[in-house]
């Protein structure tokens, strides 16, 4: 039998113990999963401020500063990302409207943080901005890639290398190597690097997934 990609986004960290248990909690409470996809959008919006802020500040202190609430904004926005769908399938509480919910902020969310970085990165390389508005286009049109695929009735494709995941987490190492940069400046480098390579990623992961649903549809 061919094998298809799973409808749901595979996450690792769904299946361990401190996730479980953080979504019965939030079961328990009655926090309702369309409320965590929305926060997902307000902590990346803190992330992609933060990173905006970075560009401005003038003293070490704030840059560390900005960075550590960018990294804590794109973290937070992983998490609501993590425990919407668990609230929702395990906790019983999906919703004919769940799937915008799921689908929407994250779209405002990549643009939050990649605009954001890309005016952190301006810092010290004033023709960034432009890099960070073209990893943000490129990370919505993943995103639109794969929704199209099932909307025409193939399976999601969530392959990468730069799938949300793979996004964030470049990102948040740039941004962590890119905190030390007041000590070593070769380092501020690591945010304009890792937004060429999402850049780059996130084309490839258009054709791949595009590669992909097409075979899929035709092999029917």
């Amino acid at each position: 039998m061919k094998q298809t990609e799973p409808s749901r986004r595979p996450i690792a960290a769904r299946n361990t113990a401190w996730a479980a248990a953080t979504a019965r909690w939030l079961v328990s409470v009655g926090v309702r999963p369309n409320t965590i996809s929305v926060f997902s959008s307000v902590f990346a919006f803190g992330g992609g401020v933060s990173f905006w802020f970075a560009g401005q500040s003038q003293t070490p202190l704030a840059w560390i500063l900005c960075m550590v609430g960018a990294i804590a904004g794109m973290q937070l926005r992983l998490l609501c990302n993590l425990f919407d769908g668990m609230v929702a399938i395990e906790g019983g509480f999906k919703t004919k409207s769940g799937e915008v919910f799921n689908e929407l902020p994250d779209r405002f969310s990549d643009a939050f943080i990649f605009v954001g970085s890309g005016y952190a990165a301006a810092r010290e390389f004033p023709f960034l901005p432009s890099l960070g508005w073209l990893c943000a286009l490129t990370a919505v049109t993943t995103a639109y890639v794969r929704a199209m695929g099932a909307a025409a009735g193939s399976s999601q494709h969530f392959c990468g290398p730069m799938a949300k995941q793979q996004r964030m987490a470049v990102l948040t190492g740039a941004a962590i190597v890119a905190a030390g940069s007041p000590w070593w400046p070769l380092l501020n480098w690591a945010l304009p690097i890792v937004l060429g390579i999402v850049a780059a990623g996130s084309v490839i992961t258009v054709f791949r997934r595009t590669s992909r649903i097409i075979h899929e549809l035709e092999s029917r």
